[in-house]
C-alpha cells in the first residue's frame, strides 16, 4: 500500500527522522489558512500523487509569497498531472502539500527495500540525487551503492558509515546521517515497510541533513497490525478494478495487454503471462483466485478482467491442489452464464478432479475452448483473439 508524501513524512517524523515543517489541504482555502502558521518567506508548493517525477510534470513549485502560493494552488488542485510514472492519462491532484524551502547545498538519493534474493534489507544510496536519479542508474551506475544488511532489531553504526560513505560526509552532518539510518531502519521494522525512498535527501547551506521527499510502501500483508497505517489509504489514488478485487480477496494488477487471466498461484500466473508474451501477445492483468475459489469470487473476477475494455479474451490457467477441478469448473459455467461473456474464452485444468472439471466444462454448452497444458492454452487464446 502506498501513501501519501505528507504522510510518509508524518511517520518518519515520529521516529526521529527530520523533515521540513509543513502542511496539507484538500481545498485552496484550507490550504492557505494553515500555511499562514509557517514561518518562511519562500513556499514549497507540491502536488500530492502517488507517482514519481512530479516536479518534471509542474507538480512542485517554489513560491515567494502566499498570494503566489494561492494562485499556484488554484492552478495545481485538480490538474492531472502526467509523468513517466501516471502513464499518458495521468492522474487528478486532489491534495495539496506546502512545506517550507530549504536552503540546499547538495543532493542525495536514500533508499530502503526488502531483498527477497539475499532475506536482507538492503540500502541504496548515492550522492547524485534529486529529478534525474534513474538517468544515473543507467548512465553512471558506479555512483551507486547498495548496502545489504541482516535483519535485527537495531542497525549497527559501522554499517550506517557504509550506507552513507558516499556522501562524503564529516562532523556534525555525519553524525545525523548515521541518526538517519538508524530511524528509517527502526520505521522500516516496526512499520512493516516495504520500502522508503528519500529523493533528495540533502545536506542544507547550515549543514543539517533533511528529507526533502519520501515515498513510502507498506506490505498490504501485514496491514492487519497496523490499522493507524491503513486509515491513510487513498482509494483516489487506487485503480477502481483493484479496489474492487481487493473486496473480494483477489490479487489483481491491472496491465495494458489484450488477455485477461486468471489463475490460481502467483507463481503459476507469473508463468501464465510469460507464456502469453512468449506467443506475441500481452497480459491484460494479474489475477490471482487463491486456493479456494467459489462461484462468487470466480464471478467477481471475470466482472474485473472484463471492464477492461482493452481485453480480447480470457485465459484461464488452474492447478487443482486445494482448490478441485470440478468445483472451479461449475463456478466458471455458472459466472460465465450470468454475466454473458462475449470474448474467447481458454481454459486448461490440471490436477485434482480436473477430468470431472473439464466434463463439465464440455457439457457446458458455452462457447469456450479446451487446452490441454498451458503451453496449448496460450497459443488457442493467442489464435483466438487473432
Amino acid at each position: 500500500m502506498n501513501i501519501h508524501e505528507h504522510q510518509a513524512k508524518q511517520i518518519l517524523k515520529q521516529f526521529g527522522v527530520v523533515v521540513p515543517e509543513g502542511v496539507f489541504g484538500l481545498t485552496v482555502k484550507d490550504l492557505i489558512e494553515k500555511c499562514k502558521s509557517l514561518k518562511t518567506n519562500k513556499y514549497v508548493l507540491k502536488a500530492q500523487i502517488h507517482a514519481g517525477g512530479r516536479g518534471k510534470a509542474g507538480g512542485v513549485k517554489i513560491l515567494d509569497s502566499l498570494d503566489e502560493l494561492e494562485k499556484s494552488a488554484k492552478e495545481l488542485l485538480g490538474k492531472k498531472l502526467v509523468t513517466h510514472q501516471t502513464g499518458p492519462a495521468g492522474r487528478e491532484v486532489k491534495r495539496l502539500y506546502v512545506e517550507v524551502s530549504s536552503n540546499i547545498e547538495k543532493e542525495f538519493y536514500l533508499s530502503c527495500l526488502v531483498d527477497r534474493a539475499s532475506s536482507k534489507i538492503a540500502f541504496i544510496s548515492s550522492d547524485q540525487g534529486g529529478m534525474d536519479i534513474e538517468k544515473i542508474a543507467t548512465e553512471s551506475p558506479n555512483k551507486i551503492i547498495t548496502t545489504k544488511v541482516k535483519l535485527f532489531d537495531e542497525i549497527s553504526v559501522e554499517e550506517c558509515e557504509k550506507i552513507i560513505k558516499i556522501f562524503n560526509l564529516e562532523g556534525s552532518a555525519k553524525d545525523e546521517a548515521i541518526s538517519l539510518i538508524k530511524s528509517i531502519y527502526k520505521m522500516f521494522i516496526k512499520t512493516d515497510a516495504n520500502m522508503v525512498e528519500i529523493n533528495p535527501l540533502i545536506l542544507t547551506k547550515e549543514k543539517k541533513i533533511i528529507c526533502l521527499d519520501a515515498k513510502v510502501n507498506f506490505d498490504s500483508n501485514a496491514l492487519f497490525r497496523h490499522p493507524e497505517i491503513l486509515e491513510l489509504r487513498d482509494l483516489n489514488e487506487e485503480d477502481p478494478a483493484e479496489i474492487e478485487a481487493s473486496k473480494h480477496d483477489l490479487a489483481y494488477i491491472k496491465l495494458d495487454g489484450s488477455i485477461g487471466c486468471m489463475v490460481n498461484g502467483a507463481g503459476l500466473a507469473m508463468a501464465t503471462m510469460d507464456i502469453i508474451k512468449l506467443y506475441g501477445e500481452e497480459p491484460a492483468n494479474f489475477l490471482d483466485v487463491g486456493g479456494g475459489a467459489s462461484k462468487e469470487k470466480v464471478s467477481a473476477a471475470f466482472k474485473i478482467i472484463l471492464s477492461d475494455k482493452n481485453v480480447k479474451g480470457i485465459l484461464i490457467n488452474i492447478f487443482g491442489g486445494i482448490m478441485r477441478c470440478d468445483v472451479l469448473a461449475q463456478g466458471v459455467v455458472d459466472a460465465a452464464k450470468e454475466i454473458n461473456i462475449n470474448v474467447p474464452l481458454v481454459v486448461r485444468l490440471a490436477g485434482t478432479n480436473f477430468k470431472e472439471g473439464k466434463e463439465i466444462l464440455d457439457n457446458s454448452g458455452l462457447k469456450l475452448i479446451s487446452a490441454e497444458n498451458l503451453d496449448d492454452a496460450a497459443k488457442k487464446i493467442v489464435e483466438a483473439i487473432n
